[in-house]
């Protein structure tokens, strides 16, 4: 790890990382959406025995009742007893966003407000490349049932055998997912956002995934829905000399373990700094020396991290001045690790800056409100006048002769 100064302008680097466009990645998918949205489920079947190296009959895109059953005989009997744990925490920490339709009402008659609706179908994909995300499935599907969308259809790559992660099968199976299809990629993605004779059309689009899944969600944006579009994982520490160098350590090599994740300690201490250089592991990461520690909170606040560790001996005092992160973990006792797993918040988060704009995934992403206006004759009467002034400034006379034939 390399240690740089808070005033270096290395530091700009880190500040606007940012999503990095490719251009060829970009025509690759445009390719590839293209294809599926021409030839669908044959598209799919191609583009899996090119990328997978699996070999498939349109049949067997959906993954069949028989496959999901023998799954729980490919899994150890204690897995489903702790994911019930899982599942309790999750549901506890989304049923606190739970939100009601409401109304208000105005004088002469007048009433407002907003429905509260789920969103019909949602495309959930779980990454199985490098390593097969098991906890990324009840970390997705879980806000989604709580919201109450009426149908999720799950996708995943398979192995080399043609299957999915027993795992995967059995959280969605517990977790009522409605159907399961194995195939990855953009050209997962496509058929999402487009439809097959297979796999139906959605709404919105959420999880985890490599360059080209994440290129994939850009490109097919606005036609249907996404959750972000995510880079490479990150971490943040800010730490002082009454934080144990152990723990920081620890959580940064695990950050090593994800491919290109940025690992980076924030520090107003430089013998901690040394401590942790000599130590931890990988090119891929920094330890930032600052003046103090408001200053270590200027600089995560300009990361904006997907994770960021508070590792004080108060932390609740340093958290009021952060505003830009996509989780927050307090404490020597709070690794990350307990957010990727465990604790109830999804770990599908912001990343590359733009925990400034956005928030990790929530039930918030699965509902949409309308708004509810209803006016007496009465009310409308009384706002006669500034609707004529004001359509009358935009040019819009017939917006205004739509309020007169009520009154003729």
């Amino acid at each position: 790890m390399k240690i740089i100064k808070a005033s270096s302008k290395k530091l700009e680097k880190i500040y606007n990382r940012g999503l990095a466009r490719n251009a060829r990645v970009e025509d690759r998918v445009k390719k590839i959406i293209d294809d599926v949205r021409l030839f669908g489920d044959d598209a799919l079947v191609k583009y899996t025995r090119k990328f997978d190296k699996v070999k498939l009959s349109l049949r067997q895109l959906k993954v069949s009742e028989i496959e999901i059953s023998g799954a729980y005989q490919n899994i150890s009997p204690n897995f489903v007893a702790s994911l019930k744990v899982v599942i309790d925490n999750v549901n506890r920490f989304y049923r606190k966003q739970l939100r009601k339709s409401w109304r208000i009402k105005g004088p002469e008659g007048v009433v407002l407000g907003e429905n509260y609706t789920a969103l019909e179908k949602v495309g959930v994909y779980i990454p199985a490349g490098t390593a097969p995300l098991v906890s990324t499935v009840y970390m997705t599907v879980l806000p989604a049932k709580l919201a109450g969308v009426k149908k999720v259809i799950l996708i995943s790559p398979p192995d080399k055998s043609g299957f999915i992660n027993p795992h995967i099968l059995v959280i969605a199976d517990l977790l009522k997912v409605d159907e399961i299809y194995r195939v990855g990629g953009a050209q997962g993605i496509a058929a999402l956002a487009y439809g097959t004779k297979t796999i139906p059309r959605v709404d919105k689009i959420v999880g985890p995934g490599n360059i080209y899944v994440s290129e994939a969600k850009r490109q097919v944006f606005g036609r249907v829905d996404i959750d972000m579009i995510a880079g490479p994982t990150e971490l943040v520490i800010i730490a002082n000399r009454f934080s144990d160098p152990k723990f920081i350590i620890a959580d940064l090599r695990a950050q090593t373990e994800h491919a290109k994740g940025l690992a980076i300690l924030i520090t107003n201490s430089k013998s901690l700094a040394r401590e942790v250089k000599a130590q931890a592991d990988g090119d891929n990461g920094y330890i930032i020396l600052t003046k103090n520690l408001e200053q270590a909170c200027e600089i995560a606040n300009k990361i904006a991290p997907e994770h960021l560790e508070i590792l004080v001996q108060n932390p609740n005092r340093l958290v009021k001045s952060i505003k830009n992160a996509g989780a927050i973990f307090l404490g020597p006792y709070s690794p990350t690790a307990v957010g990727d797993y465990v604790a109830g918040p999804s770990h599908v988060l912001p990343t590359s800056g733009t925990a400034r704009f956005f928030s990790g995934l929530s039930v918030f992403d699965f509902i949409k409100s309308s708004h509810i206006i209803s006016y007496s004759k009465k009310a409308l009467e009384k706002m006669r006048e500034p609707i004529e002034k004001i359509a009358g400034i935009e040019g819009l006379q017939k917006h205004v002769d739509s309020v007169k034939s009520r009154f003729i």
